[in-house]
């Protein structure tokens, strides 16, 4: 039997200052802070997957990572409570594909470095 992955654990995100971007996942997307690892690391849960917010260590640029969708069950009011509590809007809720058996959705936000932050739902 092939031994592989068999889910995602962490995702890194490269920041300038770990503290405000802290805040900003816990206090504006609502996610559950775990701990903070020293000055430079901080660990909040998504669901099974922990977030790791790191300044850059010899890898990764401010700014520059992968995008981040993270998945909510009412996209139009989720996007607006979380520009509500300061998240910059970058793109309003819309269809962004017709599926067999539901819609998906897409929404996003920027954090306070710039990253692109994903907001998605399946509509059935």
């Amino acid at each position: 039997m092939l031994n592989r992955p068999t889910g995602i654990g962490q995702v890194a995100v490269t920041v300038r200052d770990v503290e405000t971007s802290t805040v900003f996942y816990r206090d504006v997307l609502g996610l559950q802070f775990l701990f903070n690892a020293g000055p430079d690391l901080a660990f909040l849960a998504c669901g099974p997957v922990r977030l790791m917010l790191s300044t850059p260590q010899g890898a990764g640029a401010v700014g520059a990572n992968s995008v981040l969708y993270f998945t909510v069950s009412d996209i139009e009011s989720a996007h607006a409570a979380i520009v509500s509590r300061g998240a910059a809007n970058e793109r309003e809720p819309q269809r962004a594909a017709q599926m067999l058996d539901h819609e998906l959705w897409l929404a996003f936000v920027r954090d306070p470095d710039g990253n692109l932050v994903g907001l998605m739902e399946e509509k059935r």
